[in-house]
């Protein structure tokens, strides 16, 4: 996995090894980003004078706002918003940086306009509001999202990133005129102007004072909203399709679920899912990297094959859906070739070797919707404090609607010709 690091720390001596460390440490904290320590094998059994035997109390300054700035953008961005017919509200992956969602709810909740996130923002926002409307990604957004997002005469993005998979190709119809995009320390209203050393949590607190009461975009989002069909029912005997599997994903999410959706179709088929509150969500886009990560502390319902080994030492009762479709079906949009069909392995057999008799442990292989409904009562009941692992066969061709959607606009972006020099 690929780790962008704000800081590192290569602790070579004692002399300052005492202020590399609470730096490093420090800077972690403060921008909710990953920093490397490194420490001479040599070192830590010397006692040293900076080094206490008790611990010393730490304190972090909290990140301030410019007053004059934060007022100056908070004036401009309200009277940009309050005359606007139309207003939306866009949730971005950078409000778990800002440690902002609550204050993005109560924003909302002030402004009455509808709100949406971008894909990797799912989780951040509550989607048992009212006017939550789902998820903007463009051309695959969640069905009729992106008509009331992109039709709006001005929308506040808050926390954005945008990049050739979250703008699906640099495809969204979106003007700079018509946006504020509010970042972790930084405000930009339209073509300008800008307005740094503005934390995003104290901007939204004081934008929700200054607002107007706007329900007209939620309006035109109730006129023309149909709700979703269900998958077709699946004959007795059927090979198991996609949308089966993720029909009954959702009647098992509750709010002490958390759903990791790993790098493939899975992202598209999760974004569909209704998250209940309380429940959580993993999905990291930037890198499109494959990995894991583990919450101790919940039942955790995730597409990966990594780290299984751990998680079973580790006592970890996730239970693993692993879709095999026999290749790369993501990679195959973007750009096919016969590296993207891969030798197919006996998935659950390798998880059987990593048990080895030690720890708890249930594996099944599922081909059709009557073996899956029996696997998910097995993990859900009597296998409930095990690792389960259910590999779910299905047809190589199927996918999802939006990743042939998707592909096809991001292949077209990444394989045009370079701009001249």
């Amino acid at each position: 996995m690929l780790l962008l690091l704000k800081s590192q720390a290569v602790v070579n001596n004692l002399e300052d090894a005492h202020e590399q460390i609470d730096n490093a440490i420090s800077t972690a904290l403060k921008e909710s980003k990953p920093v490397y320590i490194s420490i001479s094998c040599n070192l830590p059994s010397i006692p040293h004078p900076t080094f206490s035997r008790h611990p010393v109390p730490f304190f972090l300054s909290p990140r301030l706002s410019n007053q004059k700035n934060l007022e100056a953008a908070v004036e401009a961005a309200a009277a940009f918003l309050n005359k606007a017919v139309k207003p939306v509200l866009v949730g971005g992956p950078k409000l778990r940086v800002a440690k902002a969602s609550k204050t993005f709810a109560e924003l909302a909740d002030a402004c009455g306009y509808p709100f949406a996130v971008m894909p990797s923002a799912k989780g951040l926002v509550p989607e048992h509001h009212s006017r939550f409307i789902g998820t903007y990604w463009g051309a695959v957004s969640t069905p009729f999202c992106a008509e009331i997002v992109e039709s709006a005469d001005a929308y506040l993005f808050a926390g954005p990133i945008f990049n050739d998979y979250s703008s699906v190709g640099y495809s969204l119809l979106l003007k700079k005129e018509k946006a504020i995009i509010v970042q972790p320390d930084r405000v930009v209203i339209g073509h300008g102007p800008a307005f740094g050393c503005v934390v995003m949590k104290d901007f939204l607190h004081a934008l929700a004072t200054r607002l107007k009461k706007n329900t007209a975009a939620y309006e035109n989002y109730r006129r023309i909203f149909v709700p979703q069909g269900e998958p077709l029912a699946s004959e007795p005997g059927e090979p198991l399709r996609v949308n089966i599997l993720f029909k009954h994903i959702q009647q098992m999410l509750s709010a002490n679920s958390a759903v990791i959706a790993e790098t493939g179709d899975s992202w598209f088929n999760c974004q569909k899912l209704k998250l209940p509150e309380g429940c959580g969500y993993e999905f990291q886009m930037q890198y499109g990297s494959i990995g894991c990560k583990q919450n101790p502390n919940l039942s955790e319902i995730q597409v990966t094959a990594q780290e299984v080994s751990t998680m079973i030492r580790w006592g970890q009762n996730s239970i693993i859906f692993l879709i095999n479709n026999g290749g790369y079906t993501i990679e195959v949009e973007i750009h096919d070739g016969p590296y993207n069909v891969i030798k197919n392995w006996n998935y659950t057999g390798l998880v059987e070797a990593f048990h080895n008799g030690e720890g708890k442990c249930y594996t099944a292989k599922v081909r059709t919707e009557e073996e899956l409904k029996e696997a998910i009562e097995e993990s859900l009941g009597p296998k409930k404090d095990c690792l389960c692992f259910i590999e779910v066969i299905v047809h190589k061709d199927d996918t999802s609607k939006e990743l042939l959607e998707w592909g096809s606009r991001v292949s077209a972006a990444n394989s045009r010709p370079p701009n001249p020099q």
